[in-house]
């Protein structure tokens, strides 16, 4: 069973039609035709303003407000500039929510992993501490610790804190998260983290959101372009 099955936008809870999010295509899709979502992994995959954190900020808000509230360190608070997209979600989910899981965002896991290293002899206390660590370090270590939990695991952009090498270590992670009968969905701008073997793939763009093979992805095709002859690109900006 998926631990968050599908995503609506519920009318009765909008709380501004004309919103500027519901401009943007796949988040526009989303309120017309709801989206269903992998058992497993859903990987996201979109241009810069295509609406990838729109979405996955807003489910991140709607999922931890519906958590118990001795869960802790599940994710950070909506941020003041984040959209209020998620008052308006519906989520189709097992309940009670599984407490597992947590939500990642780049710019806000330092203030997050300040929060665990306060809590001392918390089940979720690091030796050092997390923020002791590099960004990248900081970020697998504490995904590490999680794996064996059930839950959900919103990932935004991940690769904005790993090496290459740490990308490869971060699919092992997912692959055992999603054995172990969690859910993952990522949002990325990384091919790599695109070739997870068994993700569902959603693209989204002008067309609004679209299921989508890896080898057919612009981002692949154009990282693959560049790698063999960089040149090609190179020569139209200098």
């Amino acid at each position: 069973m998926a631990v968050l099955e599908r995503v609506e936008v519920d009318e009765a809870r909008v709380r501004t039609p004309d919103a500027w999010y519901f401009e943007v295509p796949a988040i526009a899709a989303l309120r017309s035709s709801g989206v269903d979502l992998d058992p497993r992994v859903t990987v996201i995959v979109g241009e810069n303003g295509s609406g990838k954190s729109t979405f996955v900020e807003a489910v991140a808000a709607a999922w931890r407000s519906g958590l118990k509230s001795e869960v802790g360190h599940w994710g950070p608070e909506p941020a003041d500039e984040d959209a209020d997209l998620h008052r308006a979600l519906w989520l189709r989910t097992e309940w009670p929510r599984p407490d597992g899981g947590c939500f990642l965002r780049a710019e806000a896991m330092h203030g997050l992993f300040t929060e665990v290293d306060a809590a001392g002899t918390s089940r979720r206390a690091f030796d050092g501490g997390l923020n002791s660590r590099s960004h990248g370090e900081a970020f697998l270590r504490y995904l590490e610790s999680r794996t064996t939990e059930r839950g959900l695991f919103l990932l935004d952009e991940p690769e904005a804190a790993l090496s290459f090498t740490s990308c490869l270590q971060l699919l092992s992670l997912l692959a055992a998260m999603a054995d172990t009968g969690s859910q993952v969905v990522l949002a990325t701008h990384s091919p790599l983290l695109a070739a997870l073997p068994g993700a569902t793939i959603l693209e989204f763009g002008e067309h609004g959101i679209r299921p989508a093979s890896w080898a057919e992805l612009e981002l692949v095709n154009h990282w693959q372009a560049f790698l063999s002859r960089p040149e090609s690109y190179l020569r139209h900006l200098f």
